[in-house]
């Protein structure tokens, strides 16, 4: 990365979803052609939920209410999970020379390095966050932000974050598919203890042009750069509209499915620590999601390590016993009163409901298979 002396920085605020996409992929097929510089972008979108790129929207969203609420909905050219963003959620969009980046081949590991630009620059505001799983940044447990990775045939890297600077609970959830039923305050109050917010982790409204110029910091000393403020040419701006006209905006693009949907499941069991309920979202054979509740008591930290080790993993009986095993190693008293056994069974148990006994094939959607 030392010979890329000067990367151009963009910023911008309240863009339309399907145009922040379609600028991001402009961004890549236009860097790996030599035709723009590489370029960090940090932006905002008018509030809007975005799927991943190999998911299905009902699975995902809400879209009743997403309708009534006037709720934009996109599908991103990165795969990972939906997400919601709006004037709180600052996106990261980094757009490198594919040739850059030829010692780290696979996706986790192209986010894992592309994620230490955003570790390094969310550390002076007192987020001291790290990666983790499949694509997370994690704080003690609880997500921060999400991170995806897209190749453009062009060579073109396109990596993407999207940054809880804040998060409404309750608006989120009324939009995205979660195994809750309802949105009642003890849900929110599940649902913040697993994920986290700069404004959470720093003590204080950190305004969003400080965490920019912190994150902008963060990535120019670990990649060794200058970054130069800069906008598009009259040239990206006609390709990335004629982009967001032919793809971003379509309903071929947005509304495309999979051949497997999502399935939701639940398992509740008395222990000695209470009542515990465990909540699992189930793409095919995979836990995609679990959610740890009951009226017992546990570290908060240990219920967020949990619930991440077993995020994306596989529902295969020894594998979960392993992971359960390995996080009760970590926690040991943080999780006393709970029986190690009985927690990876009622997980299993979540799982097979949700499967209603058998596990499919999860079956990626025809076409573009460049994101990860």
């Amino acid at each position: 990365m030392a010979g890329l002396k000067s990367w151009r920085l963009v910023v911008e605020d309240g863009v339309g979803a399907s145009y922040g996409l379609a600028a991001d992929e402009t961004n890549a097929r236009r860097v790996g052609e030599g035709t723009s510089q590489p370029t960090l972008r940090l932006y905002t979108y008018q509030p809007c939920a975005l799927v991943g790129r190999f998911q299905t929207l009902e699975s995902e969203l809400r879209l009743e209410n997403c309708r009534q609420q006037g709720i934009p909905v996109g599908r991103r050219p990165t795969g990972g999970g939906a997400i919601v963003m709006g004037p709180d959620q600052l996106g990261v969009a980094w757009t490198v020379p594919g040739a850059e980046q030829d010692g780290y081949r696979h996706a986790r590991a192209l986010m894992a390095r592309f994620s230490e630009g955003l570790v390094a620059g969310l550390a002076p505001l007192g987020v001291n966050a790290r990666f983790r799983g499949k694509n997370d940044l994690e704080v003690e447990g609880r997500k921060v932000a999400g991170l995806g990775v897209y190749r453009d045939k062009s060579g073109g890297v396109l990596y993407h974050a999207s940054v809880l600077v804040d998060l409404d609970i309750a608006w989120m959830l009324s939009l995205l598919n979660t195994p809750f039923e309802k949105i009642s305050d003890k849900t929110i109050a599940t649902v913040a203890q697993r994920v986290t917010t700069v404004h959470r982790e720093a003590g204080r409204a950190v305004p969003l042009d400080e965490v920019r110029d912190s994150i902008v910091e963060g990535f120019a000393r670990v990649f060794e750069v200058e970054l130069e403020p800069g906008s598009y040419s009259e040239d990206e701006i006609r390709e990335t509209r004629e982009l967001e006209r032919d793809k971003y905006a379509t309903e071929e693009w947005i509304l495309q499915r999979i051949d497997m949907p999502d399935a939701f499941g639940t398992h509740k069991v008395k222990t000695p620590a209470g009542l515990l309920e465990i909540r699992a979202t189930l793409a095919g054979p995979t836990l995609k999601a679990v959610y740890v509740g009951g009226d017992f008591f546990a570290s908060e930290g240990a219920l967020a390590d949990l619930e991440g080790a077993l995020r994306w993993h596989s529902s295969a009986t020894d594998a979960v016993r392993e992971t359960v095993h390995r996080v009760y190693e970590r926690w040991g008293e943080g999780l006393s009163g709970l029986p190690e056994t009985t927690v990876a069974d009622a997980v299993l148990a979540a799982a097979h409901t949700a499967s209603g006994g058998q596990y499919g094939c999860f079956v990626n959607p025809q076409g573009n298979s460049h994101a990860g």
